[in-house]
Formats: C-alpha cells, structure tokens, sequence
C-alpha cells in the first residue's frame, strides 16, 4: 500500500511539474514588477512573501519589488502626535508627515531586505543569497493643488531610471522601490505605491505587474467573480462604480499600466498562502488579470499549433475515446481546426469538417486539457465552432461519440441514427467504434 502511495504521490508531482514548466520558459528573462502595501507586511506576510519572490528569482525571472507603507505611516504619526490628514482619499504630506514616511520606509526597507536575506539549510531559501539594490531610482514632482487643496509634500512620479535599474537586473540583483521619490532640486515626495509600481512596470517594460491586495477577488455587480477582463472591460467596470474604492484604484492602476504597454497586470488577495505563484503557474490564478487584448485566444488553428493539438489528443487516442490521427493528417488538416489557448499554452481544439451539399458540418476531436474541464473551456470550444459552421451555411452540426455523449445531449444535440449523416459520411462510418450519432439544429 505504501509502494502504491508513492507511486501516486509520485506520478502527481511529475504531472504537476510538467504542467508547470511552460509558465517556466515563458517567464524566464522576463520582468514583473511586484508591489505590495503595507497591511501585507504588518499582517506578517513578508517572509512567506520573500520566499516566493525568491523563487521567481531562482527561476531566472527579473524581479522589482515595491512596497506601501500607509499603516506604518499612521503607526508613526500616532506616536508623534501628528494628526493624518486627507483629501479625496489622498494623503496631505506636511513636513511632519514626511518625516513619518521616511522613518516608516527606512524600517520596511530594512525588514524588507532582512527577509531576502534569509539562507537556512532546509528552507526555501537556502543557497539563494540574493542581493536586493534600492536607492534615488524614482524622480517626483508636486502633485499641487487640488480641487482647492494644497497636498503639500505628497508627490506623483515624473520617471524611473530604467537605465539603471536594468544592469542591477541583468547582474541578477533584485530591485527594491520605496513609496518615495526625489526632484532634482532635493525635496523628498510621499508617493503612493501603486503610482511607483505602475510608472517602474512602464518604464522597465516589464512583462508582468502584480499588485498583492489587500482586498478580496474583486467580483462583478451580480457577484460572480472578475477573473480576467482587457482593458477596455475593466474600464467598463470602472465607469459602473459598483467597486470598492481600495480595488477599484487597484483596477485602474492596472488599467493605466496594461495602456501605457505594460502585457498583464494581476490583482491578487495576499491573504491566501502562496498567492503569486498560484497566479503565476495556474491556469485560472486566484486573482483578477487584466490584459490589453483577451489573453485567451479561442481562434482557428494555424500549422504551429500541431504540436500543441498532438499533446491534446494523444491520450484521448491512446485509450480509445478518439480515432487515432497522425501528425501528417492533422498537418494536412490544420485549417478545419480551432484551439484555444491561454498564455500561448493550447488548453482545447476541435475540428469542424464540413458538408457542404447537405449543409451540414461534423465536429470532431473536441478535447480540453483534463486540469481545466471545469472551466467552461469546451462549451466556449462548442459555441466557436457552431459560429464557423453558421458562416460556412451550414445549418445542422453533427457528432460522432463513443463516450461523450451525454454531455452532447445536455448542450442541444439529440440521437440520431447513420443514415441521418451526409452520404459520404456514411461510406466512411466505422461500425467497429459503434459511435453514437448525434445533430444539432442551429
């Protein structure tokens, strides 16, 4: 019994492993920009935190850390007697004020490199020996005036000095960002995080922005959640005004960075243990991902997606629920393919032949990576293809199952029998499998 735990326990870590080391090549020589506020570390999140970013590190992945500071910006004023002022939501930063957010991002940049500089044996992050840089990267100027109000000292980032932090990257150091910034004449600025995190992200042309929140998954106004939105829905999502203003200013700093070039932006609830890489290497993450354009592509399949379609089929052929093709056949018949991929990783396909003097249009080979059947992957597969049948002319849709078929049943199709099938997919039958028959009307 043990044996056969192991061997279990085994094959899954293998699996796992495998699934992951896509993610892994994609990334490797990549930048991501992660911020994290203050409430992260004051809940005791840093050192997990340090661990997982390490590991990103370890992978080959280029990496800048920014953090927040406000709770330990009130923890100092409230020792000092000085009374925190605010308007629309922003920090009014008098000279005492100032000094409470430096002596609170000198403490953080402290524990902050403290952290990184764990190295025990039998820890996650023995041998890592990681060298966190920070200093004068960050140029501010004034916000000024608003709406009437004077916000003094409290500033907005004119520019990050790329051009320096990209060596410290390339010599494999790890880049630590404070929420303050310098003029050329010497004034300090209090900064807001997220203002730092998106302007580095932009100016680093980073591949990634992660922002570790505060807030829960951000969900919509019927409550189901917002797992993935292009930047022109977030915007939608914005305009409604149904957010919370913590997320919703994480949405739109997401929204400007994603604009402005930066590829993906995460929102991602620090509480749950192990939140960046759940995002990272999971199909679904855990968090909000907004993008530029939809990340998931569902298109027609193009003759660089035959590998990706073999590694899909493969065992489904290899136990019988499909016909067996080879990679000639699939080559010769890429274009009646679509996949859909997420990440540039295919995670489904299906084939729609069609009939044309019938009007009718078989599909076939529909298949969705056993890790993300839950997902609603092939019921998008489905609609994609009964869309290209629509546009061919084609006005009933048709499959051939041995083991699907409720499911087919469940999504329109009802039984048929052969000799409902187009004359010359009749002749190519094959009473051996004894596949079901089953039409759609569309």
């Amino acid at each position: 019994m043990r044996d056969m735990e192991n061997d279990n326990a085994f094959s899954q870590f293998v699996a796992w492993l495998r699934s992951v080391a896509p993610y892994v090549h994609a990334f490797r020589g990549k930048t991501f920009v992660v911020a994290f506020p203050g409430e992260l570390v004051a809940a005791g999140g840093l050192p997990v935190l340090a661990q997982d970013l390490s590991l990103l590190h370890a992978l080959g992945i280029r990496v800048v850390v920014v953090h927040g500071s406000r709770p330990q910006v009130e923890e100092q004023l409230a020792l000092r007697n000085v009374e925190a002022r605010f308007h629309n939501g922003l920090r009014i930063t008098d000279p005492a004020a100032l000094e409470c957010a430096k002596e609170a991002a000198g403490e953080l940049r402290l524990d902050i490199e403290a952290a990184f500089s764990q190295g025990l044996p039998n820890t996650p992050m023995a041998h890592a020996a990681i060298r966190v840089i920070s200093g004068n990267f960050v140029t501010a100027r004034p916000m000024g005036v608003i709406d009437g109000a004077d916000l003094q000292l409290t500033g907005v980032v004119r520019k990050v000095a790329a051009d320096t932090i990209e060596p410290i990257l390339n010599a494999g150091g790890l880049v630590l960002l404070s929420p303050l910034g310098f003029s050329p004449t010497g004034e300090a600025f209090n900064l807001a995080m997220e203002d730092v995190a998106v302007a580095a992200a932009i100016s680093l042309r980073a591949e990634k922005l992660i922002f570790l929140s505060e807030t829960g998954l951000m969900h919509d106004a019927g409550g189901t959640d917002i797992r993935e939105l292009a930047s022109h829905q977030a915007e939608a999502v914005l305009m409604a005004n149904f957010l919370p203003p913590d997320s919703a200013f994480y949405l739109q700093s997401a929204v400007k960075a994603c604009n402005a070039g930066v590829s993906r932006a995460h929102i991602v609830p620090f509480a749950t243990d192990g939140s960046v890489l759940l995002e990272l290497f999971t199909h679904d993450g855990i968090g909000t991902m907004i993008t530029y354009e939809n990340l998931e592509s569902l298109r027609q399949a193009t003759i660089e997606d035959v590998g990706g379609i073999l590694k899909l089929i493969e065992p489904l052929e290899a136990d019988g629920t499909l016909v067996k093709r080879g990679r000639e056949l699939i080559e010769r018949e890429i274009h009646y393919f679509s996949v859909i991929e997420h990440d540039n990783v295919i995670f489904g396909c299906a084939a729609l032949y069609p009939f044309a003097k019938e009007k009718m249009g078989e599909m076939a080979c529909l298949t969705v990576n056993p890790e993300v059947q839950a997902q609603g992957d092939g019921e998008r597969i489905l609609k994609h293809i009964e869309a290209r049948a629509r546009e061919a002319g084609l006005t009933r849709l048709f499959v051939l199952t041995t083991r699907t078929s409720h499911w087919f049943l469940r999504r329109g199709f009802v039984l048929a029998n052969v000799d409902n099938l187009p004359k010359d997919r009749q002749h190519m039958y094959n009473w051996q499998r004894k596949s079901l028959v089953l039409i759609k009307n569309l």
